[in-house]
């Protein structure tokens, strides 16, 4: 007996055919129309939403991160324990030999008290070398004054503008000097105000301003100065801050470094520097994404409700469909086509609009930051690609999903040419 072969055998785009007609076509309720349409809006919707969300998280991540890169530097040597560690000629010798290494800053750092009459507050004292104005961007964001530290017996301080208001004072109008006092280190438990307590005076230079978080907390001065207050010696400091000619390489150069300076040495590069910044931006980044996708979620809804109502309305075409020998498996990819399509085209549309909205907001700022309190007055952006691969994924899952029980629920049905 001879076996008739399907017609659909080897057609594997058929099934993508079919949905674009049943999207297309009228049909017999018109509320099928309409709440597709609703799906592809609120998948539009959901899809713009997820974009611009993420990409103004970048603009502000990214503003931040520069913010931060203008204090700290691509790698700092420090101690594992305490706080001084001891650098020999030799090794500062071999640093300077290490390819990509743009310039280092020797730096001794210490809690400080200063003091304006009745006004006082507990800084972040940083002595650092001539070359710290070239590794960090203080120099760059100075809001008053010049960059001035002075020398070992004549100081200046360069204040964070946070610090400058605690104070009551004007950085750059040096009327009268600041009282400082920096705690020396001990040998003994007991603290002897007189030995272990520095008391001298600072005239300030200037103030800076980078991000609350350094202009709260930190001065920057000359190092001779602070170390003779702090009694250190001549080989002793906190810390060693690297700049790089190229910041990507800064793991490969670190490793280098690392044999440098081995033992009671800590090298860390920037990333690690700020580890808990960079991982609660991280897990803020997934949250925002997780919120966001519910809104995809209530689309998905909308298009299982959507599918259902073409699956009852096309059973006669299915049942025909069955007769012309298409199988449960060509049905059931019919009805997960469509609503592929609805998520291609409501996806596709929010990436266009989004795209929209992000270049008129970069070029001409049309969403303002309320307040004036920030560095910008309007909101960031800052478009990944990355971002929009991960969208669609999302929306490719979440289609996919929702198209699952109608398609299915079509291809199980009983197929029947009888008329009711």
């Amino acid at each position: 007996m001879m076996k008739l072969s399907s017609p659909f055998r080897g057609t594997g785009g058929l099934n993508f055919f079919f949905a674009w007609r049943y999207f297309k076509a009228k049909k017999s309720t018109n509320a099928i129309n309409i709440i597709a349409w609703i799906s592809i809006a609120a998948i539009c919707i959901g899809t713009t939403a997820l974009i611009l969300v993420l990409s103004v998280f970048n603009g502000f991540e990214g503003l931040v991160k520069s913010l931060y890169s203008s204090f700290y530097t691509d790698i700092k040597v420090s101690p594992i324990s305490g706080k001084i560690i001891t650098i020999s000629p030799d090794q500062l010798q071999r640093l300077k030999g290490i390819s990509g290494i743009k310039n280092f800053s020797l730096v001794a750092e210490e809690k400080a008290l200063l003091q304006n009459g009745e006004y006082q507050s507990v800084v972040y004292l940083k002595g650092v070398d001539e070359n710290y104005r070239y590794v960090t961007g203080v120099a760059s964001h100075l809001v008053n004054g010049e960059y001035d530290l002075g020398n070992e017996n004549i100081p200046k301080l360069i204040l964070g503008a946070g610090v400058e208001g605690a104070l009551g004072i004007q950085a750059d109008k040096n009327i009268f000097t600041l009282k400082i006092y920096l705690p020396r280190k001990s040998n003994t438990d007991q603290i002897n105000l007189l030995e272990d307590i520095s008391n001298d005076t600072i005239r300030t230079a200037a103030a800076f301003m980078i991000q609350q978080d350094f202009d709260n907390k930190y001065g920057v001065t000359n190092i001779d100065f602070v170390k003779k207050a702090l009694k250190y010696g001549a080989a002793d400091y906190s810390g060693i801050e690297i700049a790089l000619n190229d910041p990507s390489r800064s793991n490969e150069i670190k490793k280098e470094v690392q044999k440098i300076f081995s033992g009671n040495y800590s090298v860390l590069n920037k990333y690690e520097q700020n580890r808990s910044l960079y991982s609660v931006m991280n897990l803020e980044r997934w949250v925002i994404y997780a919120v966001l996708c519910l809104i995809l979620v209530v689309a998905a809804f909308n298009m299982v409700g959507s599918l259902t109502m073409l699956v009852l309305e096309k059973q006669k075409d299915i049942s025909v469909l069955h007769a012309l020998g298409g199988n449960r498996n060509f049905i059931q990819k019919i009805f997960l086509s469509e609503g592929l399509l609805l998520a291609i085209i409501g996806g596709g549309a929010g990436m266009l609009l989004a795209l929209l909205i992000a270049w008129l907001q970069i070029n001409f700022h049309l969403i303002p930051l309320q307040g004036g309190s920030f560095l910008i007055d309007y909101f960031p952006v800052k478009l990944r690609l990355i971002d929009f691969f991960l969208i669609g994924a999302t929306v490719f899952v979440i289609a996919l999903i929702a198209s699952w029980l109608p398609s299915r629920k079509a291809a199980v049905q009983e197929f029947s040419l009888r008329s009711e």
